[in-house]
């Protein structure tokens, strides 16, 4: 029982001293001084959207593309209509989008419908008429002024912009404000603090620029693994592309509320997690030890030790109760040894959602209850990580669509 304690407590020692930097990251956050980027002259953007039957939403995202402060003149909408068997393609058309269809039973999943996407814009409209593409997901509503403000940050230089995302469902459920508050501290705290000391930011999955240069240079969008956009930022982390981050560029998107797309969504990531862990792990390890040193610190920890760490906790303490069993000692003296890591973990986490909740409260869709309830909720969203990060070591994981917007 000793060592076992001392071994949990090691790794919860281990675990403070890797993600630390983090804590330090909230304090920047909020008492760092951010430089707002001038005003800009628009740059010709190109929005790419690719969408697989989303007729129950994507006509919200055109919507609120058509509403943007950002002069029409300067940017044209693209929908890639993958795999579709509704009325996606009609509908975006209807609205203006320029719509290609594309259709593989063997190449599936977003990273290759973005690829098929930007070469046919390519081909049809050439590689210099756009000096930006804009990524969204078809589920995705924006701010006014979206196209407006990120258009500030990529005037100043970076060839990869980020933005602030936010649930639209946030008040559904306790999982859909679980990852939307993931979300929040991603573009909060963390890639603000980012921006603040001059370091490269996380691209999450939508909501996010890339040049034209960028774009070239990689040859369209090469990024087929179960979570592209990791991806994508380490792939910019290695190779010195540094990535910004526009908070006043605000989106909101849907999150998952039932059990079985939440839990699919967690295996996928975990999954995605570990094909671009042995990936870009040694890459990045290298880059540690270069100029890039902090970037490539930073994105090691998002990649490695929270899932490896969690992963040797959970088959010692597994192990473990198995030995206790068997030797006919009560298996409730396990928690002597776990409840003390379990609680400081829970509470670690509480100060960053009880700050997030105050500070982002507007951006909150929900009631003022559940806003509260939902902080304390947080921590016990992240530990659901944990058995999905079990079995994803197992199980192939292969790309599915989620479907979005409530039938009616």
């Amino acid at each position: 029982m000793d060592a076992l304690y001392t071994i949990n407590i090691t790794l919860g020692i281990i675990f403070v001293l890797c993600y630390f930097y983090q804590y330090v990251y909230l304090f920047i956050a909020y008492f760092g001084k951010q430089k707002n980027p001038p005003k800009a002259s628009p740059k010709n953007l190109g929005i790419l959207i690719a969408a697989r039957n989303e007729e129950r939403v994507i006509h919200n995202l055109l919507d609120s593309l058509k509403k943007q402060s950002y002069p029409k003149n300067y940017y044209t909408v693209f929908v890639v209509a993958d795999n579709c068997t509704d009325d996606t393609a009609k509908i975006a058309r209807k609205m203006g989008a320029v719509v290609y269809l594309r259709h593989s039973d063997t190449k599936r999943g977003k990273g290759y419908a973005l690829n098929f996407l930007i070469n046919q814009i390519f081909s049809d409209f050439g590689g210099d008429l756009f000096d930006a593409f804009v990524i969204f997901d078809a589920d995705n509503t924006l701010d006014s002024n979206f196209l407006t403000e990120i258009n500030k940050t990529f005037a100043i230089g970076y060839d990869v912009v980020t933005s602030y995302r936010a649930a639209s469902n946030y008040g559904d459920s306790w999982r859909a404000a679980g990852q939307g508050m993931y979300f929040i501290r991603e573009s909060r705290i963390m890639n603000t603090a980012r921006m603040i000391i001059g370091s490269t930011t996380f691209v999450t999955g939508t909501g996010f620029l890339f040049s034209k240069e960028i774009c070239k240079k990689y040859g369209g969008w090469p990024f087929h693994s179960l979570t592209e956009d990791g991806e994508f930022s380490m792939h910019n982390a290695v190779h010195g592309v540094k990535c910004g981050y526009c908070g006043s560029a605000i989106f909101y998107d849907e999150q998952a509320t039932d059990i079985r797309s939440s839990w699919y969504q967690k295996l996928r990531w975990c999954k995605g997690g570990l094909q671009i862990f042995r990936k870009y792990l040694p890459s990045l390890l290298k880059g540690i030890f270069s100029k890039r040193f902090f970037s490539a610190f930073d994105m090691t920890m998002c990649l490695a030790p929270a899932y490896i760490l969690s992963l040797i906790a959970v088959g010692v303490n597994i192990l473990s109760f198995i030995v206790l069993f068997l030797s006919g000692i009560r298996p409730l003296y396990l928690l002597y040894t776990i409840l003390p890591i379990v609680v400081s973990v829970y509470f670690s986490i509480l100060l960053f959602s009880i700050p997030l909740t105050v500070s982002e409260w507007k951006h909150l869709r929900a009631s003022p209850k559940k806003k509260i309830l939902y902080a304390f909720t947080f921590p016990i969203f992240l530990f659901t990580f944990i058995p999905a990060a079990l079995v994803a070591l197992f199980k192939r994981v292969e790309w599915k669509p989620v479907s979005h917007g409530k039938k009616q």
